[in-house]
């Protein structure tokens, strides 16, 4: 079984009700960025461990929550030593919007997983968008980079579509299997 980490910031609950089922689909640990932006002690050494690393972020303004981007910053120093270079990556975002510029976050989970030489996990599902498509369905927001989801900004984390949490367990899924393909 593949050491794979799901590292996140959730502001609301809902990003880390997300995190939860990518983490049940990859069976992996989950690794909370707190309110100030750093990682609980020892959260450094267990990315260096893995094998694979998922980035989750709320969207916030078309970006990463400001948290995110602090714990992506700190990761300069693992990028110096070159500790994540051809690890498996694959990230994932939510927001109350049903578009919110969630690419833009996925592009940015992209970049930082590019500048430190990592492995990236696409989608790997296809859409639901035929006539017949509803809100519940498995990919439904249609994101080929990454897992999204939408929540009512209104809402708690138990009022998230049991599409888009099938969509990120499926997703985790994936980066696991492909994790364990080039862990051999």
């Amino acid at each position: 079984m593949s050491n794979i980490i799901v590292v996140y910031h959730s502001g609301y609950g809902h990003t880390q009700r997300l995190a939860q089922s990518v983490a049940e689909g990859a069976g992996a640990r989950l690794l909370a960025i707190d309110a100030d932006g750093n990682l609980p002690e020892g959260g450094w050494e267990q990315l260096k461990a893995a094998d694979g690393i998922i980035f989750g972020s709320p969207t916030y303004m078309g970006s990463v929550s400001w948290q995110f981007k602090k714990f992506a910053d700190a990761s300069s120093k693992p990028w110096f030593a070159q500790e994540w270079k051809d690890k498996v990556a694959a990230g994932f975002t939510n927001s109350a919007g049903m578009n919110g510029d969630k690419f833009n976050v996925l592009t940015t989970l992209f970049t930082l997983a590019m500048q430190h030489g990592m492995i990236w996990v696409s989608q790997g599902l296809m859409p639901s968008n035929a006539k017949a498509a509803k809100r519940d369905d498995v990919n439904y927001l249609v994101s080929y980079s990454g897992a999204i989801a939408q929540s009512p900004s209104d809402a708690g984390a138990d009022a998230m579509s049991a599409g888009d949490l099938e969509t990120a367990r499926l997703f985790g899924q994936r980066v696991a299997e492909v994790t364990a393909r080039f862990k051999r």
